[in-house]
């Protein structure tokens, strides 16, 4: 008895540990999150600032700050094709790092800008720079998550548009008031600072992607158990997919089209919504804080539940094309009421219209990012990505355009919320036009 006592005693002791999983793609996934922040803090700045800038930029009017905006969608519309392309061929890690230190100096340059022509440029050089972030986050999200988890890992990457949308006001305000108690600057030129150091914050995450950053299968800090769930779909046997097999597939322009349609409601968004406010409600840059903050808040509530829902009903064993589209038209619903917006003169409710809006954008977004690696094999995601880009940058061109004009001429943004209420409809109609089963495309395309 003693020695079967003493046998089990080595056995147990011998047994080799059972491996604990790792969670390094959700250390990714706040990786993407935190860039998608800074992104759009960058971008936000101007907007916040448009009417303090109105002051002391010579000529600077709606029409004018129009083309600047325009001038940020241009190039991240020319960019987003090449930023694709890039991307699938150099790889996210690299092709990361060199977008965010273009985009953070492009970020930096408005501090130094002293005419319309100045701050277009600027905004040109941030658009060829950031428009590196959305395909090389998708395609990270396909290199690193399966698919049952790719639309959540995509709706909480994606939150970081809102809370950077929601922390630029609040950093903006800060900045301005810092550095207008600085001799060098002084009251009238706090907003050249606060462009220069809301730049330079892509360089602090650049050293963490750098640090952090590598390929699952060569990540030492991803489990066995890990590489297995991040593994677990059917393999693909394509590895490299040429263009000239991506643009003809209507799958692909499934995609694009819902993004030239809905992308520049949330440029719309972006750029107008703090001025509109302020005007509206005669609110101070100081008073504009908490309602922009409210509003993209409640619009983090949709990107990250839009991407949950659909994952869950998947879980479920709902077919993805009923889970991604059910998805999509829950946030049709809640972005209907926004039409309402210009009539309504109670600054509350029209924030939370703004938030119902955002949110079903969001949701929507991240449901929409999941399509193409939904369709698409790994090897062609970030370019599918990019000419989806392409074409919602070009739709923001156009809308962006026409928004100066016509705010310019009419002082009213009725036909501009009418917009951005009826764009979703047409563009998920659309999606079930060209894509009924979202099916995987055919490509045609041998493996290399």
């Amino acid at each position: 008895m003693p020695s079967e006592s003493g046998g089990s005693q080595v056995s147990v002791a011998g047994a080799a540990p059972a491996e604990r999983m790792s969670h390094q793609r959700w250390v990714i996934c706040a990786l993407l999150f935190f860039a998608t922040v800074i992104a759009y803090v960058d971008r936000a700045v101007i907007a916040n600032l448009k009417n303090t800038l109105e002051g002391v930029i010579p000529g600077l009017n709606d029409f004018k700050y129009g083309i600047i905006t325009v001038a940020f969608q241009l190039a991240y519309g020319i960019a987003m094709v090449v930023a694709g392309g890039l991307t699938d061929k150099l790889g996210t890690r690299k092709a990361f790092a060199i977008a965010i230190c273009l985009w953070s100096v492009a970020a930096m340059l408005p501090g130094a800008a002293f005419s319309v022509a100045s701050f277009a440029a600027a905004m040109f050089l941030l658009g060829l720079g950031e428009a590196a972030n959305f395909p090389a986050c998708i395609k990270t999200v396909a290199e690193w998550f399966p698919k049952r988890e790719r639309a959540y890992a995509t709706g909480l990457f994606n939150s970081g548009a809102n809370v950077g949308n929601m922390v630029a006001p609040v950093v903006v305000t800060a900045f301005v008031a810092m550095f207008s108690q600085w001799s060098i600057l002084g009251p009238a030129k706090a907003w050249r600072g606060t462009f220069v150091v809301a730049g330079a914050m892509g360089f602090v995450w650049l050293a963490f992607w750098l640090t952090v950053y590598h390929r699952p299968e060569e990540d030492r800090r991803v489990s066995k158990s890990e590489l297995a769930l991040i593994l677990s779909d059917p393999g693909e046997k394509i590895q490299s997919v040429p263009w000239s097999h991506v643009v003809p597939c209507k799958e692909a322009w499934a995609f694009a089209v819902a993004k030239f349609l809905t992308d520049p409601i949330w440029w719309f968004y972006l750029f107008w919504i703090p001025g509109y406010l302020q005007t509206a409600f005669h609110l101070t840059l100081a008073q504009i804080r908490i309602p922009v903050v409210l509003a993209y808040a409640i619009s983090i509530i949709g990107s990250v539940g839009g991407g949950w829902i659909s994952g869950a009903l998947i879980n479920r064993g709902v077919a993805p094309n009923l889970a991604r589209k059910g998805t999509m038209l829950l946030c049709v619903l809640c972005i209907a009421p926004i039409f309402a917006a210009p009539f309504i003169h109670h600054l509350w409710v029209v924030v939370a219209l703004l938030g119902l809006a955002t949110a079903g954008h969001q949701g929507w977004s991240a449901t929409l990012f999941t399509l193409p690696s939904d369709m698409f094999p790994k090897a062609a995601v970030a370019s599918v990505t990019g000419i989806g880009g392409m074409a919602g940058a070009i739709g923001g061109v156009l809308l962006l355009f026409s928004a100066g004009a016509i705010v310019q001429k009419t002082h009213s943004y009725v036909t501009l919320f009418i917009i951005a209420c009826l764009a979703y409809p047409v563009a998920l109609l659309i999606i079930h036009a060209i894509a009924p089963k979202l099916a995987p495309a055919r490509l045609d395309s041998p493996a290399v």
